[in-house]
């Protein structure tokens, strides 16, 4: 008698564990396990988290360099568009022939669309700044490609705009009866010359500078 109440009283005291039954008409339990190559991916996964701030540094770096050669570019196309000026030696009391870039509206819009970009690149270096600092950061490479495919389309109306202008200098017109200057005002087609690809050579840098902040936008997400 004692061992029973013995028995029983250690039932009472023991915890009640329900086990799941399996039904097996029904369906089965589903067991689930990590794959056999979970450390691999986690590894992977940890590779790719680290290495990517380094790389788009590297682009953040690139492009910093980039935007500080087109500043340099611009404003040396608006300087030499300028300060282009030609006065041919020979004159009478009452005419002289003198070329200036005042002379057309064309290189005078050439002059200030090329010292904006300037002046806009140049103060955008501070947010090339911060995406060296922070590369992860989406809000200043967003800014910068919206701004920068603003100045592009500036740049490249007023290049564009400026070459047609110096072509017609060059060779002229016979349909416009628009003479070719440039055989007489030599130095300063030469000069307009070199500042119109200047302002190309702008354009193309900051085309360059949009696609590496889509590509680094692209990446972010």
């Amino acid at each position: 008698m004692d061992i029973e109440k013995a028995g029983s009283r250690r039932e009472e005291e023991e915890p009640i564990v329900q086990r799941p039954k399996l039904d097996k008409g029904k369906g089965k339990a589903h067991v689930f396990a990590p794959p056999m190559n979970y450390s691999r991916i986690m590894e992977k996964h940890k590779q790719e988290k680290v290495g990517t701030p380094g790389w788009k540094r590297g682009v953040a770096i690139f492009d910093f360099v980039l935007r500080l050669i087109a500043a340099i570019t611009a404003m040396a196309a608006a300087a030499k568009m300028a300060t282009t000026e030609e006065t041919l030696p020979f004159f009478t009391q009452f005419l002289q022939f003198q070329a200036d870039y005042t002379d057309l509206p064309t290189m005078s819009s050439f002059v200030i669309v090329n010292s904006i970009v300037g002046g806009y690149l140049t103060l955008s270096l501070p947010f090339s700044i911060v995406c060296i600092l922070r590369p992860l950061a989406v809000p200043p490479r967003l800014f910068l490609i919206l701004c920068d495919t603003a100045m592009m389309g500036l740049t490249m109306m007023a290049a564009s705009a400026s070459a047609a202008i110096v072509y017609l200098a060059h060779n002229g017109n016979s349909s416009s009866n628009w003479l070719p200057v440039c055989q007489q005002f030599g130095d300063f087609c030469q000069g307009t010359s070199g500042a119109v690809v200047a302002s190309f050579i702008a354009a193309t840098l900051l085309m360059f500078l949009v696609i590496l902040s889509a590509f680094a936008l692209k990446r972010s997400t």
